[in-house]
Order: C-alpha cells, then sequence, then structure tokens
C-alpha cells in the first residue's frame, strides 16, 4: 500500500510539473514583453518606497555615508511641534472636502443625467477644469482670491459685503483650498458616476414613473441605490488623496498662514528638501503610507460589514 501511494505521488507531481512547465513555455513571450514594463515600474515606483523605508532607519548623509539610528527618527515625531497641527489639519482638510466637494459631483451627475436637452454640452462644461493644468488653475486661484484687487472681493463688493482675507484668514484658507481642489477634480468624478448612471437601467425609471414617483423619488430610490458603491469607493479615494494634498497649500499658502495649512506631504518636502534632513522626511513618508493603509484596511472591513459592493 505505502508503495502503491507513493507511486501515485510521484505521478502527480509529474504530471504538476508538467503542466507547469507547459503553462511556462507557453506564456514565455507574454513574460519577455512584460519585463522591461516591470523593470520600469520598479525602478520609478517599488525602488524609491524601499530606498525611502531604509533610509527612514538612517541619519542620511547625502555627501558621505549614512548612520544607522534605528527608531530614532520616529522618536522625533512625538517631539515635534507641528505634529499634532499637521493631522489636525489634515482632519480638516477631509471635513472641508467632505462638505464641499463629495456631493457636488453625484448633485451635477444626476442633474445632467436628468435633463432633456443639451446633456452633450454640460458635459463638455463640467469636464473643462480637468483639462486645466494645476499649476495655471492655481495661479488663477490666486488673482481670484486676491484681497486687493480680486475678483471674487470685487463680487463681494457689488453685494454690500466687506472683503475678505482668503488666504491669509486662518478661518478661511482650509476651505479656500478646498474649494481649488474640488473645481479641478470634480470634473473627472462626475464623469465616473455619470457612466455608472448609464448602466441603470431605462426601464426601472420607467416603471416609478408609471407609479407617479416624482424626480425626487426617482433619485431617492432608483438612483442612489445604484451609485452606493461607487460614491462608496469614491470617498476612499477622495480621503486618501485630501491626507496627501500638495500641490494647492504649496503654491497658494506655502503651509500658512502660520501653519493652518500645513499637511503631511508639504512637512515632508520641508523637512527634506529645505532642511535636507533626509531620515527624518523618510520616516514621515513611511508613517503617512502606514496610516494610508489601516485607513484603507478599515475601510475595507466597513464596507463589507454592511455589504457595501
Amino acid at each position: 500500500m505505502k508503495v502503491a501511494y507513493r507511486m501515485r505521488t510521484v505521478h502527480y507531481t509529474n504530471s504538476l510539473t508538467d503542466r507547469l512547465l507547459f503553462y511556462l513555455s507557453n506564456q514565455v513571450v507574454a513574460y519577455l514583453f512584460l519585463i522591461p514594463a516591470l523593470l520600469i515600474f520598479g525602478l520609478v515606483a517599488w525602488y524609491p518606497i524601499a530606498r525611502a523605508f531604509e533610509m527612514s532607519f538612517q541619519d542620511v548623509n547625502l555627501r558621505g555615508e549614512s548612520v544607522f539610528v534605528g527608531l530614532e527618527n520616529f522618536r522625533l515625531m512625538k517631539h515635534d511641534p507641528a505634529f499634532t497641527i499637521i493631522w489636525n489639519n489634515s482632519l480638516e482638510f477631509a471635513s472641508w472636502s467632505i462638505l464641499l466637494g463629495y456631493a457636488l459631483p453625484v448633485i451635477i451627475a444626476i442633474l445632467i443625467r436628468e435633463m432633456r436637452v443639451a446633456k452633450g454640452f454640460f458635459r463638455v462644461v463640467y469636464f473643462l477644469p480637468t483639462v486645466v493644468p494645476i499649476s495655471i488653475a492655481v495661479i488663477v486661484w490666486r488673482f481670484i482670491y486676491d484681497p486687493d484687487a480680486g475678483f471674487l472681493n470685487d463680487l463681494l463688493g457689488l453685494l454690500g459685503i466687506e472683503r475678505q482675507l482668503w488666504l491669509q484668514d486662518p478661518t478661511l484658507a482650509k476651505p479656500s483650498i478646498v474649494l481649488v481642489m474640488t473645481w479641478g477634480a470634480f470634473g473627472t468624478t462626475t464623469l465616473i458616476y455619470l457612466s455608472s448612471l448609464q448602466e441603470i437601467p431605462v426601464e426601472l425609471y420607467e416603471a416609478a414613473e408609471l407609479d407617479g414617483a416624482s424626480p425626487l423619488m426617482r433619485i431617492r430610490y432608483v438612483t442612489l441605490p445604484h451609485l452606493l458603491p461607487v460614491m462608496s469607493l469614491l470617498f476612499v479615494i477622495q480621503i486618501l488623496a485630501v491626507v496627501q494634498v500638495f500641490t494647492e497649500p504649496f503654491l497658494l499658502t506655502r503651509g500658512g498662514p502660520g501653519r493652518e495649512t500645513l499637511t503631511p506631504v508639504l512637512h515632508i518636502y520641508n523637512r527634506a528638501f529645505m532642511r535636507m534632513d533626509m531620515g527624518y522626511a523618510s520616516a514621515w513618508s513611511v508613517m503617512l503610507v502606514i496610516f494610508l493603509m489601516i485607513f484603507s484596511s478599515i475601510y475595507q472591513v466597513i464596507n463589507r460589514r454592511f455589504n457595501v459592493s
């Protein structure tokens, strides 16, 4: 019995090996074509991540040999006066982003979906901000927010409202930046929602109309339930993007006034390229990656818990 069992095991192993070799021989050309792309991806994506992880445990000297310091860079974060400020700013940025920017693309997509005429025109109009380079857009918005000659303050003056310091007032700086971010990104998000709306069967809307459902009832009972999975996914993507925001605070406020708009990535930039403290900046980068991974994992657990799929 033992001999027979061993023979069957050897036969099974040989069969599995033959199938594996046959599969690899058929796919070798495909893998050869993939190798350049994998090498480039590893060089520009995974190597910097691995290098940053390594540097987070070092006192980096760009002109000489770096010194291994263990967890010292991570311990220094506890005494960094900007640590609490930065994460409070990120929380406020996320809150303003949800308040100002999360529902807007949904509303625009639904309005375009309910239109009877000129759908193509409005699709082009809402998507135009997306094709404008972010640096150019930020320069334009800086002129709009100008406290002396800005268009927004001129408009407020016509309405009898006093001029505001949009980027200099600690209370207004964050929502002003989030408004710029929302303006630049809502076109792509709206396009995603419109694509999802196209997948909803027309028969559902026709049945709702026959049952006497008003437009608001159709949106509540037909449109929103079908959009919920996409809204759930874009919610977490928006939070991840807001926590990593850099361009808008960097070009508009440089993290000011004070440290009111200082973000994790902007702080990493300042420590790495202004103070040349690469080890500490790498430790911040590693911590940011870990935080985003934890947030994504918690989201996935909650998502499965409530069966949003």
